[in-house]
């Protein structure tokens, strides 16, 4: 009973003119003052137990656990099993723009690595045909990376090309460490313009265990279908990056009229 009373605590009884105030969850005053507090302290620095704060604001456990999950939603914090809850490093923010990975965590002064997680061929269905201009039914090659920067694991990227293309695209691989300059000095081939497309998801079971992270977790799900300057199909790639760790960012200007 004390736990239903204390779930909505009404910050306001009323307002001016007789309009009603909506009421504020007791665990969400809790997670804006938890919020003030990891703005003034930096990475790494750890936050009181759930029984310390349970206790400091006179509430259930069950109540600061869920202020304290949706801070690790949202990125503010994390969690590290057997340890505690951490105030979190500040988000990578990455420009929308054509770019390889490597080239964006260097910008970040960051250290990308990658590791294989699965390379071979699949055979084209309809979707990826028409992205990679080859008929239905033939080899494209699939690359799936684990990225990570510096030793951080960040997203799992899934790249699609045509087999027919890039032949022993597999081969140039071992030598270049990105596909952009393999591309590029094997190839002559650099993608010019791409079209991509940002959505969320929930992390699967195999996502968060690659990503170190929790199932359900929000991840940003980005689809990129890019082309060279003559306008042919180039790649087409599906990455998840972590939603608490990761943010793109874009510059937006007005068309002229």
């Amino acid at each position: 009973m004390a736990n239903e009373q204390e779930a909505v605590a009404e910050e306001s009884t009323g307002s001016p003119g007789g309009r009603r105030v909506a009421r504020v969850p007791k665990y969400y005053r809790l997670k804006r003052h938890l919020l003030e507090m990891t703005e003034r302290l930096p990475p790494g620095s750890a936050v009181p137990p759930e029984r310390a704060l349970a206790t400091e604001f006179d509430t259930s456990r069950t109540t600061v656990r869920q202020a304290l999950q949706e801070l690790v939603v949202e990125g503010r914090l994390e969690r590290i099993q057997g340890k505690g809850t951490f105030v979190a490093k500040p988000k990578v923010a990455q420009a929308l723009q054509l770019t390889s990975y490597t080239e964006d965590m260097r910008a970040q002064g960051l250290e990308p690595t990658s590791q294989l997680l699965d390379i071979g061929y699949v055979v084209a269905d309809d979707r990826l045909a028409g992205s990679l201009g080859v008929e239905a039914g033939g080899r494209v090659l699939r690359i799936e990376r684990l990225r990570l920067a510096s030793g951080e694991p960040m997203a799992i990227e899934t790249t699609h090309l045509s087999a027919k293309r890039f032949p022993a695209l597999r081969r140039s691989l071992v030598k270049y460490s990105s596909l952009y300059t393999a591309l590029a000095e094997v190839y002559g081939v650099r993608p010019a313009e791409a079209e991509e497309t940002i959505e969320t998801s929930l992390a699967t079971p195999r996502e968060a265990g690659l990503l170190g992270t929790d199932v359900g977790l929000p991840m940003l799900m980005l689809s990129r279908h890019s082309v060279d300057a003559e306008g042919a199909p180039v790649e087409w790639v599906r990455s998840v990056y972590r939603g608490d760790r990761y943010k793109f960012i874009a510059r937006l200007r007005r068309p002229s009229d």
